[in-house]
């Protein structure tokens, strides 16, 4: 229950990066617009490419296709705001507004680390058992795998959003961070919060260890299948199938656990700064590192546009 010297909390407000002077706010304020905006645009790029070519409607492209989706919604639940509030700092949030951002940060933040899981089997099975792909990979499987990770998001952010909200708030209300996020949240709790602490980090493990440890395994197998091909060439190109979604994999997954999985941080400002990494940079990263630069759609793009593709 509320302690009875303290007036219950309706609403809060973000510290967001309101340390920092106007003129620095400016400066990331349109650093963070650009970003947002070359995702946006580079994730419906993609998604148009791969729709409208049909040598794009593999599992691989399919499940890139989901995973575009959710990084753009994912940015829209976090990104505006966060402008919003570097252009007017202290900038107020309701209750219900500030769940219903941590519901979807969590339903498509879980959904995306679910699909990169998903993708690491996809190039395992490429690799490592291609004479079955199109059995093991096929569209009734692609879509239950899609699915899961959906479900597995969306479950995750109601037992979370539940957990957190079920706390009472009272006193402080400045949540020191630019967007609605579970430790910074618990941090204002004016109860025992040991309970919800170890919840939150049995999710962590959960979704963040266990894909993690999945992904190490197909790609121990991966590396183990691509040093027996007797060619370089052949070699060359089955890592190079693998180089994006592995440095999409590192970024997201090394960020994330940092900040979920280390111990309770007095530094609210490195948190901040790491968690940029995650919410503004990574999202642009994925559809840059894992098919901007992929060949098959730099020609589907190039046709597209009615030139010649790349030789």
């Amino acid at each position: 229950m509320p302690r009875p010297n303290f007036t219950v909390v309706t609403e809060f407000t973000f510290e967001g990066f309101s340390i920092f002077g106007k003129e620095h706010r400016l400066i990331l304020f349109v650093v963070f617009l650009v970003l947002y905006l070359l995702t946006l645009v580079s994730n419906a790029v993609i998604l148009t490419v791969i729709h409208l070519n049909r040598q794009l409607h593999t599992p691989m492209y399919f499940f890139l296709s989901v995973l575009s989706i959710s990084e753009t919604c994912y940015t829209v639940a976090i990104i505006p705001r966060m402008l919003s509030s570097l252009l007017s700092p202290k900038q107020a949030i309701s209750i219900p507004h500030c769940a219903t951002q941590l519901f979807f940060y969590l339903t498509f933040g879980v959904n995306n680390c679910c699909l990169l899981t998903a993708m690491g089997y996809d190039r395992y099975v490429a690799i490592c058992n291609p004479l079955r792909y199109s059995v093991i990979m096929s569209k009734r499987a692609c879509i239950q795998l899609a699915s899961g990770s959906w479900s597995i998001g969306l479950s995750t952010a109601i037992i979370q959003v539940s957990s957190v909200f079920s706390l009472p708030f009272c006193g402080a209300n400045v949540i020191s961070h630019f967007f609605c996020d579970i430790r910074p949240l618990m941090k204002l709790a004016c109860a025992d919060i040991t309970i919800k602490e170890l919840i939150t980090l049995l999710i962590s493990l959960c979704v963040l260890v266990l894909p993690m440890v999945l992904i190490f395994i197909s790609y121990v197998l991966i590396v183990t299948t691509i040093l027996k091909i007797a060619s370089s060439e052949g070699r060359k190109k089955a890592f190079a199938t693998c180089a994006s979604h592995l440095t999409v994999v590192i970024v997201h997954y090394g960020c994330t656990s940092f900040i979920y999985l280390k111990p309770k941080s007095q530094n609210s400002l490195q948190d901040r700064l790491i968690s940029v990494t995650y919410t503004v940079i990574t999202p642009l990263l994925n559809p840059v590192v894992y098919s901007l630069r992929n060949k098959e759609v730099k020609d589907a793009l190039l046709r597209a546009l009615g030139r010649k593709p790349l030789s």
